[in-house]
């Protein structure tokens, strides 16, 4: 089974939110980075605006509605509409005979991640139902699940904060974190 770690981004922490961004990166280095452009615009506060959409970085062109999908072997990034990172997501998770997802305090993350393909049942057949959380392994390691994950994981300091709140950077840091614990 291949891990997977993955991260979102969203309008905030309530139950109406709407995906901006996800990432993922599996064990062995692919990763797929998709920024939406149909997230609710009316629910992004200055936080959000700061932290999360002045850091998107995909072109897109409104006017002609031109998504933008590029992919590599290794790396997969797209920005358009929820349909259309549907069916590039969906390709990119092919590549694996059976995914296992690790997420960060994945509950919005997981929920989200199902909402994609607008139930959790219709999530694609090699991707394990049950998702795994690095701050339940924090825990049962003994580290405090408070802990900076960019710190923990080596990466600080503020050189990387510039790269907080994408959801590509997120789930490398997230991959690392897994990785250090695991050890």
């Amino acid at each position: 089974m291949t891990k997977i770690w993955f991260d979102t981004e969203f309008t905030g922490l309530h139950q109406a939110t709407t995906l901006i961004s996800i990432g993922l990166i599996a064990e062995s280095g692919e990763t797929f980075y998709a920024e939406f452009v149909d997230f609710d615009k009316s629910q992004v506060d200055e936080w959000i605006q700061k932290n999360v959409i002045d850091k998107l970085y995909l072109p897109y062109d409104p006017a002609t509605g031109i998504e933008r999908t590029e992919s590599t072997r290794s790396c997969t990034t797209v920005k358009g509409g929820k349909d259309i990172i549907k069916n590039r997501l969906e390709t990119w998770l092919s590549q694996f005979e059976q995914v296992e997802m690790w997420s960060d305090c994945l509950s919005y993350d997981w929920v989200l991640f199902s909402q994609i393909w607008g139930h959790a049942f219709n999530i694609p057949k090699n991707v394990y139902y049950i998702p795994f959380d690095i701050c339940t392994l924090m825990k049962i390691k003994g580290v405090d699940p408070d802990v900076s994950r960019e710190q923990f994981a080596g990466l600080w300091p503020e050189s990387a904060y510039e790269f907080k709140h994408t959801a590509i950077w997120d789930a490398k840091v997230i991959k690392l974190c897994y990785e250090k614990l695991v050890k």
